[in-house]
């Protein structure tokens, strides 16, 4: 019998993997990429007994490769908050699956462990954009205002390290900064001990500053389009840049574009924070395209379809 732990390599799949196994520790062969590669369950060739823990990645992208290891008599513990189409009934599927646009993947974890490793939660939800859940999940810890900050500083490290074509362009394997992480049942404790996140707060806040000194390609009243250009930088805090956009401009969508190395663009598409509806709906429009409600994303946007993209990305936020 062989345990497999499956998750998104950004700070929403590693946080809800290092809340589950601070309470049920696991020997686990690490299934994990950059963060649009979410395809991860194909992988994994499970045997009869065999556990699958998977986190933070689609199951309707995933769904032949689930219903293959169930028939082979593998048992799966599935956490998820991105679109799903029918959650497939079956004794060995135990699905904790929510696309609620205030979730993460890590705070269905919180719910389901009650709460235990809580401050893990909070850096999740800081990292996946969501400041309101973060804030509102984080009151029962009686956290400092400079507290929060730290969780919110740490949130956006580790998910700005998930973006990037390949794990080339990262600054860490997502299974090499998840090991790191499960050293430390503190978050505290991994933001004044760990060199990891002095090296990703430094590479963020570089890539950022690079991304706001450029000028939108598109910008109305419905949404602004960004093109980035073709470096592993820009491949990098693609998502971060999003992120802070959508805040920085609540009533308004944002797209980010970035040359791919195997041709076209990828895509991040965040929703208007005041109205976190739209993304996934808009993204699923185009091959390769998926998410959630409040933030998606298109992993190969061929050229000639960049302008049919700009034209329903405004069409789909210029509404009431």
């Amino acid at each position: 019998m062989a345990f497999y732990d499956i998750f998104n390599g950004d700070a929403d799949g590693l946080c809800a993997l290092h809340q589950l196994r601070l309470v049920e520790p696991c020997e686990a062969v690490l299934v994990t990429g950059v963060k649009r590669d979410v395809r991860l369950l194909q992988r994994v060739a499970p045997a009869p007994g065999d556990v699958l823990t998977v986190l933070d990645i689609s199951l309707a992208e995933n769904r032949d490769a689930l219903a293959h290891a169930l028939e082979a008599g593998a048992r799966c513990l599935y956490f998820d908050h991105h679109y799903a189409e029918e959650i497939p009934r079956h004794p060995h599927l135990e699905a904790h699956i929510d696309p609620a646009p205030d979730l993460c993947t890590s705070l269905l974890v919180d719910r389901y462990l009650h709460g235990r490793h809580r401050a893990w939660a909070v850096v999740a939800a800081f990292g996946d954009n969501l400041f309101d859940s973060a804030r509102r999940v984080a009151l029962p810890l009686g956290l400092s205002e400079e507290g929060l900050e730290k969780l919110r500083e740490l949130g956006e490290a580790l998910n700005y390290n998930a973006y990037g074509e390949t794990v080339e362009d990262l600054y860490f394997h997502p299974a090499e900064l998840y090991r790191r992480l499960s050293r430390y049942a503190d978050p505290f404790q991994f933001i004044a001990r760990e060199p990891a996140f002095e090296r990703l707060r430094r590479g963020y806040a570089d890539d950022i500053a690079r991304a706001q000194a450029l000028e939108p390609l598109e910008e109305t009243a419905a949404g602004t389009i960004y093109l980035l250009p073709d470096a592993a930088w820009a491949r990098r805090v693609s998502g971060a840049f999003a992120n802070r956009l959508a805040r920085a401009h609540p009533a308004r969508a944002h797209a980010v574009l970035v040359p791919s190395v195997a041709g076209g663009y990828t895509v991040s598409v965040r929703a208007p924070v005041a109205r976190p509806a739209g993304a996934e709906a808009l993204c699923r429009q185009f091959p390769s395209g998926g998410g959630r409600p409040a933030a998606g994303g298109i992993n190969g946007l061929p050229a000639e379809m960049v302008q049919a993209f700009a034209r329903k990305f405004q069409e789909a936020f210029s509404g009431p």
